[in-house]
């Protein structure tokens, strides 16, 4: 690690080395400080002088100072404090910049002023999926998605009806977004160098999120994977009487075996399913 701490020209591990700071594995941490891949996540977000930006997890400060040079305003939240003090140092000299100190999975990102338009992040692991999910549904305005994630978080967002990896991050993100795994990002541009591959996964908005009752049908239907549908729903809480019945008859008159499972619906049948059901307006 002193070897790596001795480079030039890579901003995140001066501070490191200035701030004593000692990455926390309980919050995932892992620090870009390779300053290359920066250009690469700037041409996937296609950033623009107009562009309001939401990264979650700062951390050093490196893609929060390359962000903030190149668009309108970047709102960085970060939720270890111990992490201020270097982020204050990157963020300082750029006055578009908003530093919010606070747990994004909790933050009202609806209230961030001036609204992002973009989120570019290098995600923290346990929290990934749940920041993606939540920006699709709490800030309409985002029309962009381009985040370092854990390989297998990227592919599940991704995955294709019938595939291991789809589940309800696959729908709910398909359903709001176009979704791609856009190339995998080298374990040494981190540090500590994590043991699990990452990939850089973008999102394109084509429409609004789906509704909480969409939702909750995505997550009722996958709560148990490996049953048929129709009897996951009907174990669901507060499930009506016949529920198990209704769902058999609207899955054959979508064209599915009456015993399908979750996995066998793409994004798009299950907000034809919601409306069979007459769970919500989809």
């Amino acid at each position: 690690m002193t070897e790596r701490l001795e480079k030039p020209g890579q901003p995140s591990l001066r501070r490191l080395r200035d701030f004593g700071i000692r990455p926390k594995r309980e919050l995932g941490q892992n620090f870009l400080i390779d300053s290359n891949l920066l250009g690469v996540i700037g041409r996937a977000a296609e950033l623009d002088a107009s562009d309001v930006v939401l990264e979650v997890g700062g951390g050093l400060g490196v893609l929060s100072e390359y962000l903030a040079a190149r668009t309108r305003h970047v709102h960085v939240v970060e939720v270890d404090r111990a992490l201020e003090a270097p982020l204050r140092d990157a963020l300082g000299p750029h006055p578009n910049t908003t530093l919010h100190l606070a747990d994004a999975v909790k933050l009202d990102l609806a209230a961030l002023d001036p609204p992002p338009t973009k989120v570019v992040a290098n995600l923290p692991s346990g929290v990934a999926a749940t920041v993606v999910l939540r920006t699709i549904e709490t800030l309409p305005q985002v029309t962009v998605w381009v985040a370092m994630v854990q390989r297998e978080v990227g592919e599940r967002f991704a995955a294709q009806p019938g595939s291991p990896a789809y589940g309800v991050p696959s729908v709910l993100a398909q359903l709001a977004c176009d979704v791609r795994v856009l190339r995998p990002v080298s374990r040494s541009v981190f540090l500590p160098v994590p043991n699990v591959d990452s990939v850089l996964v973008g999102l394109m908005r084509r429409g609004p999120a789906p509704p909480a009752a969409v939702r909750a049908l995505v997550q009722q239907g996958f709560a148990h994977r490996r049953k048929a549908l129709a009897r996951s729903l009907a174990l669901a809480p507060g499930a009506p009487a016949g529920r198990r019945d209704e769902v058999r008859a609207a899955l054959e008159a979508m064209g599915h075996p009456a015993d399908a499972r979750a996995e066998q619906l793409a994004p798009e049948e299950w907000r034809d399913l919601a409306t069979r059901l007459e769970v919500g307006e989809p």
